[in-house]
């Protein structure tokens, strides 16, 4: 049976993170992931390990910024080493800092396959997170292509709803990265005009998303690590529970 994690930035707006982890633990979720926003301090991170411990809880993966893989990849280290994190994934790019073409996509990603290069050293895998704008049309290629072909060491962390939302098939992408494909977020659409206060995102199973399909296909090319999201769910336990019991039917 599939083990699922849960992106704790979908509780981010619903505090303390200690019952968050407990409503997790309780729903019988295995692991979770992290994000930036949780990595402040040392503090923030022992905090966060003491209640995982106790909830039963283990982080296989988490998200990290650019800046910080580049500037303090000891940092990074030490927090995975605290955490028992195998895989680092760099989760976006502002804006004003996304190349326009394909060369400044290739550069990007050598960028972020050089700046990984300690991390890797140390044992972990180290990859990259896509959104929408990595699947934006007028190249030859979509940016994501170019990233990856640019990284040939990056991990995939694959957002397939962000990848549906830009007008993409999934499919293509999964067949074509499937040995780099470390983990996927698992995340659903709403209907058109429906969940409007929730950004148009669903709860797994209740939206567009063809899952029985994408998750036959993403466990078939090896895929490890399959993480709950929800970038702004009106209520973080309904979510996180009926989306755990729709996948746990998969």
């Amino acid at each position: 049976m599939t083990s699922f994690s849960y992106q704790l930035y979908s509780s981010r707006n619903f505090p303390p993170l200690a019952d968050t982890l407990s409503m997790l633990g309780k729903l019988g979720y295995a692991q979770v992931e992290g994000y930036g926003g949780l990595m402040a301090d040392p503090a923030a991170v022992a905090e966060l390990a003491q209640h995982m411990k106790a909830n039963g809880l283990s982080m296989p993966t988490m998200h990290v910024g650019l800046d910080m893989v580049e500037d303090t990849p000891d940092a990074v280290i030490e927090i995975a080493n605290q955490l028992g994190v195998k895989a680092a994934f760099v989760p976006h790019l502002d804006a004003d800092s996304r190349p326009t073409d394909a060369d400044g996509w290739l550069a990007f990603g050598a960028r972020r396959d050089k700046a990984g290069a300690p991390l890797r050293a140390a044992g972990l895998a180290v990859g990259w997170h896509n959104h929408d704008f990595e699947y934006a049309s007028g190249l030859e290629a979509y940016p994501i292509d170019y990233i990856l072909e640019g990284g040939p060491d990056l991990a995939f962390e694959f957002d397939v709803a962000w990848c549906v939302r830009a007008g993409a098939d999934p499919f293509p992408t999964i067949d074509r990265y499937g040995d780099r494909l470390m983990a996927a977020h698992v995340k659903d659409i709403a209907p058109m005009g429906e969940c409007e206060d929730e950004d148009g995102w669903a709860d797994v199973g209740q939206g567009t998303m063809d899952w029985p399909a994408i998750m036959t296909a993403l466990k078939n090319v090896g895929c490890t690590y399959f993480v709950m999201e929800h970038d702004n769910p009106s209520d973080d336990a309904r979510f996180a529970s009926r989306s755990l019991d729709f996948v746990n039917t998969l």
